[in-house]
């Protein structure tokens, strides 16, 4: 854009003088084409022929009323999308013994024997949810795998459904109970055949089978007509030591409420002596089973090394308290055998001051509070003084630090008051034990 002759010679004068640069050239905004309109219809509508004033009065009308017609289409509305509505489906249950229960049953099914076997064995129906016959077919097939070629999730998954079994998680902590899931599979036992379960715990996963009890006489007995034996009821079958002082055994087999189903437990795990298992125990196939065990061994193994371990972290435990650094290691390993654990929440008070301590201590997490009971002199305003009992505050105990033998071994009382600071783990001795030992 040319400037004129006086801007231009200010302009030139000051570059001169103070060398200021020329401004910069500016352009025009180019122009955006707006989203609202629809530009095509637009310029159909300005080549629109009948409104030029040479024509007619008639064909101006109507080409004015179709302009006004095609005009809105100028603009493009938008199409409003409403919400979409969901609409919840209530599903009801229906009332046992009803015809709307018996009509949402399978056809195929309603000749089947086997579900009202079933019903009749206190097992669950065939008429579930599909999703846990799907994942128990799952199940089965991660179990039939050797264990290194299951992944992770598969693992998870056996451990998962093992932990819904009460007569094994009653028995074995989560964390075993993983391990071990990692190095089981299931067995195939066909129809007749007879499982001894002495060396492990048997989990039925599919199929029948019957527990065989012995049945004792007692020679001392003149009357016949009683017998005794261990009942087994339908969820767990486990073997314990009644057997010792018969004279007369035989085998009986029980009726069919003791029926093993799925999901029912047998066996022990426990390790059994030789002289003890030789086919005392016994359980019968009544159909093709997978049978699921848990070996006997591996479950004391893992105790045993988590015996082991705990036993260390005892031993060391003791060791790092200021009075044992010196002590031979047989002494501390005859203080382990008698270390229970036990936590003590915040502000509990272990001991008040002038009491018989009753256990040894060995501080493995947390700190204690020391307090000393003095009697002080309180003035009042009438110029006399009250005696009062006080805690003054004396120091801690701390980790890895112990208190409680004078007290115990001396029976002396003592003379602080001891105090959780926070949540505390020791590792104690009962005097008790101390005694008897």
């Amino acid at each position: 854009m040319p400037l004129s002759s006086v801007p231009a010679a200010i302009l030139a004068h000051m570059m001169a003088i103070e060398n200021v640069p020329p401004p910069p050239l500016r352009s025009l905004p180019s122009l955006k084409m707006s989203r609202h309109i629809d530009y095509g219809q637009l310029n159909a509508l300005c080549q629109m022929r009948g409104l030029q004033y040479n024509q007619s009065y008639c064909s101006i009308l109507s080409s004015h009323n179709f302009f006004i017609k095609q005009y809105p289409k100028i603009f493009p509305q938008q199409k409003i999308r409403l919400p979409k509505l969901f609409k919840q489906e209530v599903n009801r249950k229906p009332t046992e013994g009803t015809e709307e229960s018996q009509a949402q049953q399978p056809a195929e099914d309603s000749h089947n024997v086997a579900v009202y076997i079933k019903k009749a064995r206190g097992g669950h129906t065939l008429y579930g949810p599909k999703k846990s016959e799907e994942n128990f077919v799952e199940f089965l097939a991660i179990l039939k795998k050797l264990p290194v070629h299951r992944t992770p999730s598969e693992h998870n998954t056996v451990w998962r459904t093992l932990r819904t079994i009460p007569n094994l998680t009653s028995q074995l902590s989560d964390e075993h109970l993983k391990i071990l899931s990692k190095n089981i599979i299931s067995e195939t036992w066909v129809k007749g055949s007879t499982v001894i379960a002495n060396d492990g715990f048997y989990i039925i996963l599919k199929g029948l089978a019957r527990p065989q009890t012995r049945v004792y006489k007692s020679l001392v007995e003149e009357n016949e007509s009683k017998a005794s034996f261990i009942a087994q009821n339908y969820h767990s079958f486990v073997f314990d030591e009644d057997f010792k002082n018969s004279l007369l055994a035989g085998l009986r087999i029980p009726s069919c409420d003791s029926m093993l189903g799925q999901w029912s437990t047998f066996g022990t795990l426990e390790i059994i002596s030789q002289t003890e298992s030789i086919a005392k125990y016994a359980v019968v196939m009544e159909e093709d089973c997978e049978i699921l065990r848990i070996p006997a061994k591996d479950c004391t193994k893992l105790k045993l090394e988590e015996k082991k371990l705990e036993n260390k972290q005892k031993v060391k435990l003791i060791r790092q308290c200021p009075y044992y650094e010196e002590w031979p290691t047989l002494s501390i390993y005859e203080l382990v055998g008698l270390i229970k654990w036990k936590k003590f929440p915040p502000g509990h008070v272990i001991v008040e001051s002038g009491s018989i301590i009753s256990f040894v201590a060995y501080i493995n997490s947390g700190y204690c509070n020391v307090y000393r009971s003095i009697v002080g002199l309180v003035k009042l305003q009438s110029k006399r003084a009250k005696k009062v009992r006080k805690l003054v505050y004396m120091g801690q105990l701390k980790e890895e630090e112990s208190f409680g033998e004078i007290s115990v071994l001396l029976q002396l009382p003592v003379t602080c008051t001891i105090v959780t600071g926070k949540e505390v783990e020791m590792a104690i001795i009962e005097d008790k034990d101390i005694f008897v030992a």
